[in-house]
C-alpha cells in the first residue's frame, strides 16, 4: 500500500520522534511505500530513514523552492512547481493518508485532504496519528463542528484518530482491504 504521510520537516522533541520512527519501521516491514514531502530534515527524514532501514520504498514529492532539501536515498523524487501541485501529487499517489505532528504546512495539508474527502472527491482512509496527544485540541474542535452541524458526514467517516502507529496501520489495512 502507498501511504502518504504528512509531517514536520522540523527537528522535534523525542516524544514525537519515537512514534515516527516506530511507525516508519512498521511501514517498511509491512512492505508499504512511503509517499511523503521528500525532505531530508526533521520528522520527514526520520520517516524516510526508518522506512528505508526496514525495507520499504520511498516516493518523495518535493517542491522547487525546497528541492535543495530533497532526501537523496528516495526510490523516486518528484519536484513540483508549487505547493498545490505537490499536495495533488501526494494524494494521487497514495492509497491512504496519515497526518503526523507538524506545523501550519501539515495542518494545511490535513485540512485540504479532509475537505476533499468530505465532498467525496476521494475515499482514501485518513488517520491523524495523535502522538503525545498532539491533536487532542483539533479532535475537540472537529467534535464541536460535528455537533453544531458544520460537518455533513460523521467525524468517524471523515478521519480516524490513532494513538500509535500500530493502531494507525491496522485501521488503514482494514479500510484499504490490504494486509501488509
Amino acid at each position: 500500500m502507498n501511504i502518504c504521510v504528512f509531517c514536520s520537516a522540523a527537528d522535534l522533541d523525542e516524544r514525537y520522534v519515537t512514534p515516527s520512527r516506530e511507525f516508519a519501521t512498521l511501514l517498511g516491514k509491512g512492505g508499504h511505500t512511503l509517499v511523503w514531502g521528500g525532505s531530508d530534515t526533521g520528522l520527514m527524514k526520520v520517516m524516510a530513514d526508518g522506512v528505508r532501514a526496514a525495507g520499504g520504498q520511498l516516493v518523495g514529492i518535493s517542491v522547487e523552492f525546497l528541492a535543495h532539501k530533497a532526501y537523496e536515498g528516495a526510490d523516486e523524487m518528484v519536484v513540483t512547481k508549487d505547493l498545490a501541485e505537490r499536495k495533488a501529487q501526494l494524494l494521487a499517489r497514495a492509497d491512504a493518508v496519515v497526518v503526523m505532528v507538524g506545523g501550519t504546512g501539515t495542518l494545511d495539508e490535513a485540512t485540504e485532504i479532509l475537505e476533499l474527502r468530505k465532498h467525496g472527491l476521494h475515499t482514501k482512509p485518513v488517520v491523524l496519528l495523535n502522538a503525545a496527544g498532539f491533536y487532542d485540541g483539533l479532535k475537540q474542535q472537529f467534535l464541536r463542528m460535528e455537533a453544531e452541524g458544520f460537518l455533513p458526514i460523521p467525524l468517524t467517516d471523515l478521519v480516524f484518530f490513532a494513538e500509535d502507529g500500530v493502531g494507525a496501520l491496522a485501521y488503514l489495512e482494514e479500510k484499504a482491504g490490504v494486509q501488509g
